[in-house]
């Protein structure tokens, strides 16, 4: 039986292209419990797995309300999932289908705001003015800090920084475009460099080669960071071209955008030590007048990969707090 609710504590659910997150989260920003399992491939096979993780937590805290970071465009009420390229729900009510399941408040972000949210609440954006949040995994979610409030945009979908073409028919993207940035700047990414590179036969001591030759589906974008910290030389390399193409992405982003900080979030961005440095440079040498103006500062992110739950944990906890102000 679920606990009674208690509103300091709320769920925090980070849905991923290939794994969902869910954790219990307090009002200082800390995770208290945490579940992960793989993304299901189905609508009804998602909403099933996320009344399962948020059961299991209830059993073991009192709980008062949930937040969901997708990936995906939301309408600007954030009360419907219109699409979402690397989940199954199109133009679904998601919070109210969610809340009539759960039994208790859901709340739902963009993923890269809700990261947005906790950096600027809890981590690396506090003392940005504006500031973006790039959330680099499976794909590239982005969130948008302009004079300290999150901005989302005319019709609720700003910014979508990961499908920007930067390589007219390049790799296929699960958008339906071809050649988008996080094609070529992801976890996902990686993968599919490395094994460009493992193609080209010009790294046969690399670790990866035979992983890959015996099972190509079994690199990720973890084994990726690993082999690359151990100095795995494909591996440096699919690191060092992800490293050209987020310093190109991010000079297209200051030319249009003007940030003062950059704070790189998601798995791959909590791995920024592997590829900082040389993003930094590909980004002062994109940016247009490169020599003439002041460069945003790009910090690795303090919250690793919980950022998403962090951040939908506190939204949770917003839109619980606008609720009671609207009551009284």
């Amino acid at each position: 039986m679920a606990r009674p609710e208690n509103p300091e504590l709320t769920v925090g659910i980070d849905i991923g292209g290939t794994s969902v997150r869910a954790s219990v989260v307090d009002p200082q920003g800390r995770l208290l419990d945490t579940l992960r399992t793989a993304t299901p491939p189905t609508s009804d096979s998602l909403e099933h797995c996320l009344h399962r993780l948020v059961a299991e937590l209830q059993d073991r805290w009192a709980v008062g309300a949930v937040g969901v970071a997708i990936a995906g465009f939301l309408t600007p009420d954030r009360q419907v999932v219109r699409f979402a390229p690397h989940l199954a729900w199109r133009e679904a009510p998601v919070p109210a289908i969610l809340t009539e399941r759960l039994g208790i408040p859901v709340f739902a972000e963009h993923d890269g705001n809700a990261a947005a949210v906790a950096e600027l609440h809890f981590g690396a954006a506090a003392g940005g003015h504006n500031s973006l949040v790039l959330s680099i995994g499976t794909g590239i979610g982005a969130g948008m800090i302009m004079d300290g409030r999150i901005y989302r945009g005319s019709f609720g979908v700003a910014p979508e920084f990961g499908h920007l073409t930067v390589v007219p028919d390049g790799r296929p993207c699960s958008c339906g475009k071809r050649g988008c940035w996080e094609r070529y700047c992801s976890g996902t990414a990686l993968v599919d460099t490395v094994l460009e590179l493992l193609a080209s036969h010009h790294y046969p001591r690399s670790a990866l080669a035979a992983e890959s030759e015996s099972d190509p589906g079994s690199l990720t974008g973890r084994r990726v960071a690993a082999a690359a910290a151990d100095g795995d030389p494909a591996a440096l390399a699919a690191y060092g071209d992800l490293a050209r193409w987020l310093g190109y992405g991010l000079g297209m982003i200051a030319d249009v955008f003007d940030p003062d900080l950059v704070v790189l979030a998601g798995g791959v961005g909590a791995a920024s030590g592997l590829f900082l440095d040389d993003a930094r440079e590909h980004y002062a040498a994109a940016i247009t007048g490169s020599g003439h103006r002041s460069l945003a500062r790009i910090r690795g992110t303090q919250l690793g990969e919980s950022a998403g739950v962090i951040g939908a944990a506190q939204v949770a906890r917003q839109g619980l707090a606008a609720r009671a102000a609207g009551s009284q």
